[in-house]
């Protein structure tokens, strides 16, 4: 069953489209240099930056030109589907896996840590074949050690691959970007904690990234759950998706949708938001659209004690064409030259070789020894000083991420915005912002379109049993029965399904049939006003 589940989209995904995209003689010809391939969701910025570095480093150290292709399919989490199907169609035809670029550099440390594990199949004779993604890499302890200290983490979260799958090339927080202009237009304050997102002025002026298509922006929702709570996070996560004006493809988008004025407030990583704050500011000075000391038209903020900081890795793929040319890169990268391109500045005044030669990249370094020199940073911040620990550490809340908010958010968000709109507009809805639930209001009819609206439904389990997804400590046993098909033989869903997209518009069913009863006691009151109007006319 499963492996005709899968065998169609794979002869459709990874025979047709991943040779287009992967294949080397489809990238830009090095003039007869030495090539290396990298494939990444990095912008152009940081790509510019790092393959002219690397060029000038490895020609000075080696004596050889070498030249660097990038390929950009995606973001991290499209990229790890396309690179598992392809891995997946090589193993179907037992051939070799991979061959066709030779890093992977850029996305969270979720993303590659599952790039690190096998990817299996069965084919249609029982065999199985196995193969992981990324290429194991060995390095001294003592090299390690001078790159990420003799601990090897930030807050509990590992900095690299004891195994040797990837190794953190920068650190990564996640915030909250937005336009003072418009937020001003909305009389709406700056934005300083998560929950500012789901203020009720920002409804159609919030743009978000599809988490299925976004790592970062999946990790940003993680934090969003892991600082504040499960049901507490989705109460903002759902508020602020039904302020969304629309839910952008790639993780770029937003800054850019937020800087053009086209949304007032959005989520994104760190870099992506200083980026194109400082974008926005240097044009304004340029154009006299802004005075030097005025407030700038774009800002980002890091919610205090609400984000996460986490490793932004590297990895050789599996049968890279040029794995020695690979592992140069990875030493480049974590090199002090390498390192400093994240933060310093362009036309940095110490003559030393360090910083980039055109765009200010306004990212973290992962290498410690960097930080002795934080007063040549653009951003001031030790990521290594003010990380902390999550207070909600679990497992499986990133993985019921996509499923959720697919099901609660993306599947009917018209239907979604709606209900949202007959609460905010009810006569008893307070104002002045924060997160309002059922328990905040007196009046009965609100209450209970604020508790249809929160509500997270239980799903089935073997035996006639049920788990309810309000529960976090139940999620790790859906996880399994449910995403992992530890329950395929208990006919909880028809035999050619395919388990998660089954469970998703079950419970898509489930959020709709709730926004649709908000609507409903909404018209329904409304006809009553208009029914008691009509009579004290008379």
């Amino acid at each position: 069953m499963k492996f005709i589940r899968l065998l169609i989209p794979l002869t459709v995904v990874a025979l047709v489209l991943l040779p287009l995209l992967f294949s080397r003689e489809s990238l830009q010809d090095g003039r007869g240099l030495r090539q290396l391939v990298i494939i990444s969701p990095h912008n152009e910025q940081i790509r510019t930056e790092f393959g002219r570095a690397f060029q000038g480093w490895h020609e000075a150290r080696y004596g050889e030109g070498v030249y660097v292709a990038w390929s950009t399919p995606g973001g991290t989490s499209e990229i790890r589907r396309m690179l598992r199907a392809q891995w997946e169609a090589a193993l179907l035809e037992n051939t070799s896996v991979g061959g066709d670029a030779d890093l992977m550099f850029g996305g969270g440390s979720y993303e590659f840590t599952q790039l690190s594990k096998p990817v299996t199949v069965t084919d249609a004779q029982g065999g199985k074949r196995t193969a992981t993604i990324l290429q194991p890499t060995e390095f001294s302890v003592e090299y390690l050690d001078s790159i990420y200290g003799t601990v090897h983490e930030i807050a509990g979260i590992p900095l690299y691959s004891d195994q040797g799958f990837w190794f953190g090339a920068a650190l990564s927080g996640f915030g909250i970007v937005y336009n003072r202009d418009v937020l001003t237009q909305l009389e709406v304050p700056d934005p300083t904690v998560w929950a500012n997102l789901a203020d009720p002025r920002l409804i159609h002026e919030v743009s978000l990234v599809n988490p299925l298509q976004s790592g970062s922006v999946t990790t940003a929702f993680e934090a969003i759950l892991a600082r504040l709570g499960w049901n507490d996070g989705w109460q903002i996560l759902r508020r602020t998706a039904a302020n969304a004006r629309s839910f952008a493809p790639s993780a770029p988008v937003t800054p850019l949708m937020v800087s053009a004025g086209q949304a007032a407030a959005g989520i994104c990583i760190d870099f992506y938001g200083r980026y194109q704050a400082q974008a926005m500011k240097t044009s304004d000075l340029a154009h006299g659209e802004r005075a030097p000391g005025d407030p700038d038209r774009i800002g980002y903020i890091d919610p205090p004690r609400q984000t996460v900081i986490d490793p932004d890795p590297i990895g050789i793929l599996r049968n890279a064409p040029d794995p020695e040319l690979a592992r140069r890169f990875i030493e480049f990268v974590l090199s002090p030259q390498g390192q400093s391109l994240w933060q310093f500045r362009v036309n940095d005044p110490v003559d030393d070789g360090l910083g980039p030669t055109e765009f200010e990249l306004r990212r973290m370094p992962v290498r410690k020894s960097m930080y002795a020199k934080i007063d040549r940073f653009i951003d001031q911040v030790d990521p290594y000083a003010i990380a902390e620990p999550v207070k909600f550490a679990n497992s499986a809340f990133r993985t019921f991420i996509p499923v959720l908010f697919d099901s609660m958010a993306m599947r009917d968000s018209e239907l979604l915005t709606r209900a949202w709109e007959a609460i905010i507009s009810h006569p008893g809805y307070p104002t002045g912002g924060g997160i309002i639930t059922a328990q905040d209001v007196a009046d009965p009819e609100l209450a209970q379109m604020l508790e249809l609206f929160d509500a997270l439904p239980s799903v089935p389990g073997p035996d006639g049993t049920s788990y309810a997804l309000s529960d976090p400590d139940m999620l790790k046993t859906v996880k399994a029965g449910w995403l992992r098909e530890g329950w395929s033989d208990d006919e909880l869903w028809p035999e050619q399904a395919d388990p998660s997209q089954y469970l998703r518009v079950q419970l898509g069913s489930y959020f709709a049939a709730n926004y649709r009863r908000i609507i409903e006691l909404s018209k329904s009151r409304e006809r009553q006003a208009d029914a008691s109007q009509l009579t004290g006319n008379r």
